[in-house]
């Protein structure tokens, strides 16, 4: 029995870390927006102790949250060790606006803190407690490493801070002994070794796939058809627009929130589903984006990816990636609303008809089977050629009210990476009501912003009066 621990990366994992740069930080974020209520101070500030001795109290529930990053020796691979100095208060900071504190004054202070890396030296997240808001309110900034999580299972992680009921009483938590780290060379030789087991484990866990050739040569045949699809569809480079071209390190952020009631009733009446009013705003809204820059969006063959979750029942509420990416068409040349629906509803059916979702499986697989090298050169070169032009990204949340410590959580905006070359990128999360838009780009390339958000308002008025709603 060893007496170090440490836990692997998949190769998915470790490929955001490959990926990332000074320009692109690969971390997801979010801004959450509470009432402060019993968390508020006599001079009006906030109760930061509390609220990290609260954190503090639930992180036994995520444990990643107190490990580092270490490295394989002789190889590319990173493993989780628990981290030995772990600080609370390096994790959870306390920040304030000037009073009264505005949303556009907390939207610059959260695109100012998601544009910083984060440290690898640590654990890889932070949460920052901003006070100062006005109509006594506060906000959380919160940031981990697309490493640790996905979308998903970021909202999970939500469910272990914010609780359905306004309690103000809390345990402190078991008291928290950190697993001692393996050294360089009981990483290095426990690695090699699992790697040289891997292929007698696959038959000793698979003796069934000796005994049916056929039926297996049928299911490889499949997987390996849908790996081609999901492989050409990523090869098609779409059209180059302004917002397709090398980003700096600094970011913009802007937000919408929309009643998700209405959302729905401009689905119930036009047809679809919620993601595809999602994507035809987005569609017109780019349109009159781009427009103003002078673009023939006519003859733009203008695609987006959606991250679309493969997490299973079982695997719900662990961390890490389990992410299949969709690419779908964006139809910008169309002027009608409800024809530009109408187009979007039929491309998300033939993605919904496609292997995209299998052939992100079997990707996943074999990348297990590859080195981190390779498939983070792999993911370079595939933005390199653009396969698309932005992230459009839509996480279901919770339809009733949560709190943290009696404090009321009103709005959630989500905050996705940007990668290489995309200057664009937007995020939707549906919480208690109200489906909150996030938009983040590069600070130099879209001073405009603003002007997008405003746009995504114009494009749902128009399914709106296409609906007969307005």
């Amino acid at each position: 029995m060893p007496s170090y621990a440490f836990d692997r990366l998949s190769v998915v994992d470790n490929s955001f870390l490959a990926i990332e740069s000074p320009t692109t930080p690969q971390h997801v974020a979010a801004v959450l927006v509470l009432d402060a209520a019993s968390l508020s101070q006599p001079d009006d500030g906030i109760d930061i102790d509390t609220i990290r001795t609260y954190i503090e109290s639930r992180l036994h529930l995520i444990p990643r949250y107190r490990q580092r990053l270490a490295t394989v020796p002789l190889g590319n691979r990173l493993v989780w060790v628990d981290d030995e100095h772990f600080n609370i208060h390096y994790h959870v900071r306390h920040a304030s606006l000037p009073r009264p504190g505005d949303e556009r004054q907390l939207k610059r202070l959260a695109a100012r803190i998601v544009s910083q890396q984060l440290d690898r030296a640590k654990p890889l997240w932070e949460i920052w407690v901003v006070e100062g808001l006005d109509r006594r309110r506060f906000a959380l900034v919160a940031k981990t490493h697309h490493c640790m999580v996905d979308g998903v299972s970021g909202v999970d992680l939500l469910a272990v801070l914010l609780n359905p009921a306004p309690s103000v009483e809390f345990s402190r938590g078991p008291r928290w002994i950190p697993r001692p780290a393996p050294t360089p060379f009981q990483i290095f030789r426990d690695e090699w070794l699992r790697r040289l087991r891997e292929p007698l484990d696959l038959v000793r866990e698979t003796p069934c796939a000796f005994a049916a050739p056929i039926r297996i040569l049928g299911g490889v045949r499949e997987a390996l058809s849908a790996l081609g699809e999901t492989l050409g569809v990523a090869a098609r480079p779409a059209s180059p627009t302004p917002i397709n071209v090398p980003i700096g390190p600094h970011r913009r952020y802007d937000w919408l929130p929309l009643d998700l009631d209405a959302v729905k009733t401009v689905k119930n009446r036009l047809g679809g589903t919620v993601n595809d009013i999602v994507l035809a705003t987005v569609s017109g809204a780019l349109r009159t984006f781009l427009e103003g820059r002078r673009v023939n969006v006519d003859v733009l063959e203008l695609r987006a990816s959606i991250p679309v979750s493969i997490r299973t029942d079982e695997q719900r509420g662990t961390l890490g990636n389990q992410i299949a990416l969709w690419i779908t068409e964006l139809p910008v040349a169309e002027r009608d609303p409800r024809r530009r629906l109408d187009k979007v509803r039929a491309a998300t059916a033939r993605l919904k008809e496609s292997r995209q979702t299998l052939g992100a499986r079997v990707l996943a697989a074999v990348s297990e089977w590859t080195s981190t090298t390779l498939l983070s050169s792999a993911v370079r070169l595939s933005t390199r050629s653009r396969p698309f032009n932005l992230v459009v990204t839509n996480v279901p949340g919770p339809q009733i009210p949560l709190y943290l410590l009696g404090a009321e959580l009103r709005e959630c905006y989500p905050m996705l990476a940007l990668l290489p070359n995309q200057a664009l990128g937007v995020a939707l999360f549906s919480y208690a009501g109200r489906l909150c838009w996030g938009f983040i780009a590069d600070w130099d390339l879209i001073p405009d912003l603003h002007e997008f958000v405003l746009a995504i308002e114009e494009s749902f008025r128009e399914l709106q009066a296409a609906a007969g709603l307005a």
